[in-house]
């Protein structure tokens, strides 16, 4: 058995070996996570993300980029400040939504280390492929919790498993950097987690619509 890194149950067993890699399964949230000794070291992980080519220019990219932008879009006030979480070594989505009149800070841990624009909140928070990156995914979620004001938003797309059987051939898990991989009722054990209302307007996207009060 091995701890969870979402939702820290201890009931995790190991799922399934593909490439030489372990992967474990938790029963309560259904998240799949790696072994933490398979994960890449810092340096070959940069290594890795300056390899993507995506620009702002690129027009397939921000096509990609607006199947969460243009279904979160309509839901934040005139004006908005946002912050994008794991940006990468070309910020697009940010330069897609600052178009559209929002303010946009950056953060990211290898291209954007400015860890200032963590202690402030903000109207919505977007994380465009990166919660599969994440190795301690409950701390993230928590921030994510803390950075937002009540009634913001919460806009992820990453790709997501529909059925455990699938996973062994599936292509999300040969990139080395990916690390945790969710189903639609990983998202939904989140939004229970938080108190947050999660919408899904498009395949591998889901809105996250913190309350109120919290």
């Amino acid at each position: 058995m091995m701890r969870c890194p979402l939702c820290l149950a201890t009931s995790a067993s190991r799922f399934d070996t593909v490439h030489a890699k372990v992967y474990w399964r938790c029963p309560a949230c259904l998240l799949i996570f790696l072994q933490p000794e398979y994960r890449l070291d810092p340096e070959a992980e940069r290594a890795r993300y300056e390899l993507h080519e995506n620009r702002p220019d690129d027009i397939r990219y921000r096509q990609f980029l607006s199947r969460l932008a243009d279904p979160l879009i309509p839901k934040l006030p005139p004006g908005a400040e946002g912050l994008d979480y794991g940006s990468g070594p070309g910020p697009t989505l940010s330069v897609m939504l600052e178009a559209q009149g929002f303010r946009m800070q950056l953060y990211d841990p290898f291209f954007a280390p400015d860890t200032a624009v963590l202690k402030r909140t903000y109207d919505f928070i977007t994380c465009t492929e990166t919660v599969e990156h994440f190795y301690a995914p409950h701390d993230e979620f928590t921030r994510f919790n803390c950075l937002l004001h009540g009634g913001g938003w919460l806009g992820i797309m990453t790709e997501m498993l529909e059925t455990d059987d699938q996973f062994h051939d599936w292509w999300y898990h040969r990139d080395e950097t990916h690390v945790c991989f969710y189903r639609a009722e990983t998202m939904g054990w989140i939004g229970r987690a938080f108190g947050w209302e999660a919408e899904f307007p498009r395949k591998n996207v889901v809105l996250f619509q913190k309350g109120h009060r919290r």
